[in-house]
């Protein structure tokens, strides 16, 4: 069983960044990040492929927020910049246990196995 825990989160201001972490207890295959907002469905956000080579973004947020692995630690990084109230939602790391081909794949949250508990990113306005 793998364990993700997250962190990063916390209150900024619209404009701000944060970078949120998702450390696994070993290598995983695909993960991502996704989020939920106040009475909003779970989203996908951002994820990063097994070698890292590939990305895949969310429309809403392409050229703002960044994802990035080390393998070595085993971590998974969400970088987030020019923040806006409306990216307001717990943020959730997710990973695989199977290496994917199809790119669609990686924005199906049902596609992930193992999960975090999530962390709070609250922008103000």
């Amino acid at each position: 069983q793998v364990q993700l825990v997250e962190s990063g989160g916390g209150l900024v201001q619209a404009g701000g960044s944060l970078r949120l972490s998702c450390a696994a207890s070993e290598r995983c295959y695909a993960v991502g990040w996704f989020r939920q907002g106040p009475g909003k469905e779970r989203e996908f956000v951002a994820a990063i492929s097994w070698s890292g080579s590939s990305t895949y973004y969310a429309d809403s947020v392409k050229g703002r927020f960044t994802i990035s692995r080390d393998n070595a630690k085993n971590t998974v990084y969400l970088q987030m910049n020019s923040l806006k109230p409306e990216d307001t939602a717990v943020y959730y790391c997710a990973a695989a246990s199977k290496l994917w081909i199809v790119a669609a794949n990686y924005r199906v949250y049902t596609n992930y196995d193992y999960w975090g508990q999530g962390t709070q990113v609250t922008v103000s306005s």
